[in-house]
């Protein structure tokens, strides 16, 4: 792995880079709010008819060719709401769309980590400041950190809640550098996401690095990663070999 300038600090996003975060796992949360609530559907296709309505959302939020022309924040916990009351509307569900949205943000609060993440994050904050932004809110991604102890391992845990702004909006990344008290140029940000992480962390000068566990594949207008890894050990070996 090229050797490189050893960083300032390093800052990370959360689902599917440090934890897992899969269709599965949503899957059986909405099974859960289905025979909660008693409704006449699958959890599957409870997910399936909601996630369309998340999708937008996630479009909707952010307008990266005129960032400051965004839509005003809404925490993901009031979005998701709004996604069930658009079901439950469209479909004639007799279901509670508050509650439903309660519900997903306490699963979203259980999610394991990667095999590797624990023992990573354990070596590189015994080398380097260490700093987390997701796009969460901190009802669901505080919580998680602490049930692995992984919370005292940053310097830094914020959030798209805390910053109000989602990534790759770069107020975001701007928010998380100036709270790491570090210059973007002088710092890794390690995601899984080309649009959200390596756009946004490369916008704003940052050295971005894409953690691409499952071999996928660019698409055309995709951002281009400064490195590219496989796994949290990989970038312990890429730190050790910059200088």
């Amino acid at each position: 792995m090229k050797s490189q300038r050893k960083p300032d600090a390093i800052m990370f996003d959360v689902y599917d880079t440090l934890f897992l975060n899969d269709t599965d796992a949503w899957q059986r949360a909405f099974q859960q709010i289905a025979e909660e609530q008693g409704l006449d559907i699958t959890g599957a296709d409870l997910w399936k008819r909601w996630k369309k309505h998340e999708v937008g959302f996630r479009v909707w939020r952010t307008n990266m060719d005129a960032p400051e022309t965004s839509p005003p924040f809404k925490s993901y916990e009031t979005a998701w709401r709004e996604c069930f009351e658009k079901v439950f509307e469209e479909d004639n569900i007799p279901g509670n769309a508050a509650n439903a949205a309660r519900r997903s943000v306490t699963h979203m609060a259980h999610r394991d980590p990667f095999p590797e993440t624990v023992k990573a994050l354990s070596e590189l904050s015994t080398r380097v400041p260490l700093g987390v932004f997701s796009n969460a809110d901190d009802a669901f991604l505080r919580p998680m950190l602490d049930e692995y102890g992984l919370t005292s391992k940053f310097e830094v845990v914020e959030s798209s809640e805390s910053a109000a702004v989602y990534k790759p909006h770069p107020r975001a990344f701007k928010h998380m550098f100036a709270a790491m008290q570090v210059e973007p140029g002088k710092a890794w940000y390690v995601g899984d996401h080309l649009y959200d992480d390596i756009r946004g962390g490369s916008e704003v000068g940052a050295t971005a690095i894409w953690i691409n566990r499952n071999d996928a594949k660019p698409g055309p207008g995709d951002a281009t990663p400064a490195h590219e890894i496989t796994s949290l050990m990989d970038l312990v070996e890429m730190f050790d070999r910059s200088k």
